[in-house]
């Protein structure tokens, strides 16, 4: 199968390359700078951007598979504003749908999030949720994945966390209940290549997360805890912190605003969980813990 990724050299795509690769997969990486991304020798790469029609369209060409992974981070205020997740998730996805019918191709793999919803209180979460919308009303075999946060190696989450939550006397917003069901990397991509893969998946929207629930107060202990560093947590009441963002996305650089806020108010958990559908059993799941080097 010819498969392309787009977003394939970022933190997801690269694993996913090398997984279609190993597989035995003629995979391509679809990327802004294809020359900064970490993909096998047998993985070609082309340099494209989703928002550019052209680009796609050619980049889409004789694929048997799409898989689309591009999208703007919601975990930071996005250069050029929130209006930016419309413009890359939302209109990139449509290009991409938009080419992969005209040439054809036999699966739309569409990488959403957790909580995607046209009408969610993110840009982001609308974005996503209108990108899915697109997805489901064409004529492609599709697959739609959700995630909750994926974690690994060069990911952006635990580096979030130490942004958000230094160390020592830790300031948490809403004293860091915030709850989070992590999901390593290299547990995620085999899922994401079995979309592309199996027949059985068309037509499925799956929420995926990790085998456990830890909340932000909890995360950043373990963060700093491998780092040597305590924490101890200092409530800081939301409606400071939503004052504290919304103030602050209005100096130049400052990472987070109003909706980073509403981010921080939901808990990134699944549903209902759907390993199953892909014969996997929790508890062979890599723990966060386990990540950061604790049993």
């Amino acid at each position: 199968m010819e498969v392309l990724v787009t977003g394939g050299t970022g933190f997801v795509g690269s694993r996913l390359c090398a997984e279609l690769d190993d597989r035995g997969h003629e995979v391509v990486a679809f990327a802004r700078d294809p020359e900064s991304g970490d993909v096998p020798a047998g993985v070609a790469t082309t340099r494209g951007d989703v928002t550019d029609v052209e680009a796609v369209t050619d980049a889409v060409e004789g694929m048997d598979a799409v898989v689309n992974l591009v999208a703007v981070s919601p975990l930071t205020r996005p250069k050029g504003g929130e209006v930016m997740h419309d413009r890359v998730t939302r209109a990139g996805t449509e290009n991409c749908v938009v080419a992969a019918e005209a040439a054809g191709v036999d699966r739309f793999v569409q990488q959403s999030g957790i909580h995607a919803d046209p009408n969610g209180p993110t840009a982001y979460l609308r974005a996503k949720g209108r990108a899915e919308v697109l997805v489901r009303e064409s004529d492609l075999d599709h697959v739609v994945v959700r995630p909750t946060t994926i974690f690994g190696d060069g990911g952006e989450f635990v580096p979030f966390v130490k942004l958000v939550a230094p160390p020592y006397l830790t300031p948490l917003p809403g004293g860091g209940t915030t709850q989070f069901q992590l999901i390593w990397v290299e547990d995620f991509v085999p899922m994401l290549a079995d979309a592309v893969e199996d027949d059985a998946h068309v037509g499925h929207t799956y929420e995926l997360g990790g085998p456990d629930v830890l909340t932000l107060a909890r995360v950043a202990e373990l963060v700093h805890r491998a780092d040597g560093r305590s924490s101890t947590t200092i409530p800081v009441p939301m409606s400071l912190v939503g004052l504290g963002m919304t103030l602050g996305s209005y100096v130049p650089g400052f990472p987070f605003g109003p909706d980073q806020f509403r981010s921080l108010q939901m808990d990134l958990v699944t549903d209902e969980n759907a390993l199953d559908a892909f014969g996997v059993d929790p508890s062979a799941l890599r723990t966060f813990s386990d990540y950061l080097g604790f049993a």
